[in-house]
């Protein structure tokens, strides 16, 4: 073997395979030329359990909040009902804040992050304990200042409401996100 391809005053170390130069076949040349694998349409076909079950949710919920106690709508009631203990009310609606800014933050890091196999593992999965502990709080603070009003319906009627919005955000997205594909590959 010799030490290379005189160039310029130095020695260029030259590849010895076999399909190098003949068909293309090597993947690693000429990968950054090819286009990006086609992703799966993200609306994938639901079943009509799924559906129903989706159905079922928001129909829960607009029960929930039409009709309130009887007397006035759920909105009005969080509003102007004495009753409501106050104090838990905005801590548990903060508590529900935070944890959609978590979302959007992760999600956005998540798109940030070009390789699919580091994805989850860098941004969801360290947040997911605080997600957690910060969801379970928010309930239980729902939970509590609406208890003088709905007494033991107050834990079916948050986890209803909860689920309700669970079940709407795939359909709230505000655009399609797809990932940037680069014209120019350095690697």
């Amino acid at each position: 073997m010799s030490g290379g391809t005189p160039v310029g005053g130095g020695l260029m170390r030259q590849r010895h395979s076999q399909g190098y130069a003949s068909s293309g076949d090597d993947l690693e040349d000429d990968a950054s030329s090819r286009p990006p694998p086609q992703l799966p349409p993200f609306p994938r076909t639901r079943t009509w359990v799924e559906v129903m079950e989706t159905v079922l949710w928001i129909a829960s919920a607009v029960f929930i909040i039409y009709y309130g106690d009887r007397h006035s709508n759920f909105i009005y009631l969080l509003w102007h009902d004495d009753r409501i203990r106050r104090i838990p009310l905005y801590l548990g609606m903060l508590g529900v804040g935070l944890n959609v800014l978590f979302f959007l933050y992760t999600t956005m890091l998540a798109w940030g992050i070009r390789k699919s196999s580091e994805k989850w593992e860098i941004s969801s999965t360290s947040a997911l304990p605080f997600i957690a502990v910060l969801g379970l709080m928010s309930f239980c603070l729902f939970s509590f200042a609406l208890w003088p009003i709905w007494s033991f319906l107050t834990l079916p009627l948050v986890f209803t409401l909860f689920m309700a919005c669970v079940v709407i955000l795939p359909y709230l997205m505000l655009g399609t996100f797809k990932p940037q594909t680069d014209l120019l590959r350095t690697d």
